[in-house]
């Protein structure tokens, strides 16, 4: 889905003596996702495709940063094995690179498990390399409700668009909004966004009195939002792509006045991010947001995971939505190699998968054993200033929400 620095290390092979026909074996095998080179018995490979360069790399350093935060907390051995994580950078939205860096981390490399995924076409095109080597792989983004139906191999610790959207809907609902105007960029998140919002919103009784897809490129909302302001619904529910859009977006929100016109704003993930609050300033405050994460939550299991993630990066940053998923992720895989006794074999790990739940810095997290995904708490946010600092209030929440989609 949605949403965004340093290259991985990639695995040399060095032999000493080794016959022409031995080589040539070597080489068939690195392009076969399923074939398996020698690799330490004691020893986990998990390979972890992300963004980290270009556009998307806020959100690959972020993913690679709640790895390392788990790492650091817990440790690298599980079972008796060790865990070895390889970084590989798709550099972006990059079907075709996830899919060649899939291959090689299945078959050359000799990965046990791929995880990662920004985005939703590269975790489909990575699905299907995992599906046809029968190895494990856990998505720790991409946001589609249909990337776990690609494989009984996939599993996903990060959320789908229609699993915040709904909440949203009926929160907004419950609350007294009757007429929405919806507006969202024009790619599959905002669209899947579009869809469940409307759905929900007009079984309730409510109405989405227009609902305008904008080009992803689109830099001035100026003319949308008159548009917006001269309806006069009581709402607008809004789906960006994280960062600069969402910041451009809410300051002419404001500008326009569409605050003080009674029209109260209602956006999902990615809207408590420090990022875009600290670049949004004060025109973020007293929107509504649904998430899954916000790092100003409270709970014990939160503090502890912000004091380590501040370890792991240096302080530079706080974390948001995809350190999360990516950190549960390694809870993930930690306590299914528990389960089968470091075994990672497709069909022993999936298993042990289905009956996986702990506690997180999100809240209680778990996975469905019919669907392989996610079941969460969605809050519903609050933006505030409270001692100076921009933070998401949590006012309302839905406990145990499973994919809709599903």
């Amino acid at each position: 889905m949605r949403h965004t620095k340093l290259a991985g290390p990639g695995i040399a092979l060095r032999f000493t003596t080794i016959c022409a026909a031995a080589l040539s074996a070597l080489a068939t095998l690195a392009w076969q996702p399923g074939a398996q080179a020698a690799n330490a018995p004691d020893t986990i490979r998990i390979g972890v495709i992300t963004s980290l360069t270009g556009p998307a790399a806020q959100s690959g350093e972020q993913m690679k940063a709640g790895v390392e935060t788990w790492l650091r907390l817990h440790g690298a051995t599980v079972a008796g094995k060790k865990l070895e994580v390889l970084y590989k950078d798709d550099t972006g939205p990059q079907a075709d690179v996830a899919k060649r860096l899939a291959t090689e981390l299945l078959g050359r490399e000799n990965a046990d498990i791929v995880a990662g995924f920004v985005f939703t076409p590269n975790a489909m095109a990575a699905a299907a390399v995992a599906d046809k080597a029968k190895k494990p792989m856990v998505v720790m983004n991409a946001a589609s409700s249909a990337v776990t139906t690609k494989s009984p191999y996939i599993t996903r610790t990060s959320y789908t668009i229609a699993q915040s959207v709904k909440p949203l809907a009926e929160w907004a609902y419950k609350t007294g909004s009757r007429r929405v105007f919806s507006i969202v960029s024009d790619y599959a998140p905002g669209l899947d966004a579009d869809a469940w919002f409307g759905k929900t919103f007009t079984a309730l009784g409510g109405a989405v009195i227009s609902s305008v897809r904008v080009p992803l490129n689109t830099v001035d909302y100026s003319a949308y939002l008159q548009r917006i302001k001269d309806e006069k619904p009581d709402a607008i529910h809004v789906f960006l792509p994280n960062g600069q859009p969402m910041v451009s977006f809410i300051k002419a929100y404001k500008e326009k006045g569409l605050d003080k016109a009674g029209i109260r704003f209602l956006g999902g993930e990615g809207w408590a991010d420090e990022d875009v609050l600290g670049m949004g300033g004060d025109a973020m405050l007293g929107i509504y947001t649904a998430g899954f994460y916000a790092y100003s939550r409270p709970g014990a299991d939160n503090a502890r995971f912000l004091d380590a993630f501040a370890q792991t990066v240096g302080g530079r940053f706080k974390p948001n939505f995809l350190s999360v998923s990516s950190y549960d992720a390694m809870g993930l895989i930690a306590g299914a190699l528990a389960k089968t006794g470091g075994k990672a074999d497709g069909a022993a790990f999936m298993e042990a998968v289905k009956g996986y739940s702990a506690a997180s810095p999100r809240g209680t997290v778990a996975i469905d054993a019919a669907t392989r995904d996610i079941v969460q708490t969605i809050y519903i946010r609050r933006i505030d200033k409270k001692d100076g600092q921009y933070v998401a209030t949590e006012i309302d929440r839905y406990d145990a929400v499973k994919d809709p989609a599903k």
